[in-house]
């Protein structure tokens, strides 16, 4: 074996051993720094225990209708944060959920917010909503912007669609990077709605 063929294949067995290495984290780290003091469950879904929360970074903005939004007027209610774009098929998959479970809970403190992302224009966004039956606001975020908003090492939106629990102080309660059924969007959302 020649002296490249060997350091090929030394870099290709310490790449797979890296690789296989960061996929067994031990939960409580996300984003490469900082104990974040989650649990993840089987089911995927991230939670934080009272006391051990973050406060959510600043999510304001326009929405895709061109209206000013800033999800820090909600506080005193339970927000649920949806990160997805028209674009996205398991977005699609899990809308109708959301659209849902938001109606189901509007009268009961609880206020649903989208951040729409990586759609190049709001034309899109906004057929989506109608054709999901989304009536909620969704900012519109089109270069990711109000994701980076969090600091690394917090329980944050690092996928599409990504979906966020926020308690009734705007701290992060519930996490989840992959997309929901009704039941798992309502096995984050209960919990949270409980607390007093």
């Amino acid at each position: 074996m020649s002296t490249r063929s060997r350091a090929l294949l030394l870099g290709a067995m310490a790449a797979t051993a890296a690789l296989t290495l960061s996929a067994c984290g031990n939960g409580g780290t996300s984003g490469g720094g900082g104990n974040t003091n989650f649990v993840t469950g089987k089911d995927g879904i991230d939670t934080v225990a009272e006391g051990h929360r973050t406060a959510a970074p600043d999510l304001s903005g326009k929405t895709i209708d061109g209206r000013t939004l800033d999800v820090a007027d909600y506080k005193g209610k339970v927000v649920v944060i949806n990160v997805w774009g028209s674009w996205c098929s398991p977005c699609r998959a899990e809308a109708p959920y959301f659209a849902s479970v938001s109606k189901e809970y509007a009268g009961k403190g609880v206020q649903f917010v989208g951040i729409n992302t990586r759609d190049t224009s709001t034309g899109s966004a906004v057929a989506f909503e109608k054709q999901n039956g989304i009536d909620y606001p969704s900012l519109y975020d089109p270069t990711g912007k109000l994701m980076l908003r969090f600091k690394k090492g917090t329980l944050n939106p690092q996928a599409i669609p990504s979906t966020l629990v926020l308690d009734r102080q705007g701290k992060v309660a519930a996490r989840s990077l992959a997309a929901l059924s009704e039941e798992n969007l309502l096995k984050m959302l209960k919990p949270v709605v409980a607390e007093k």
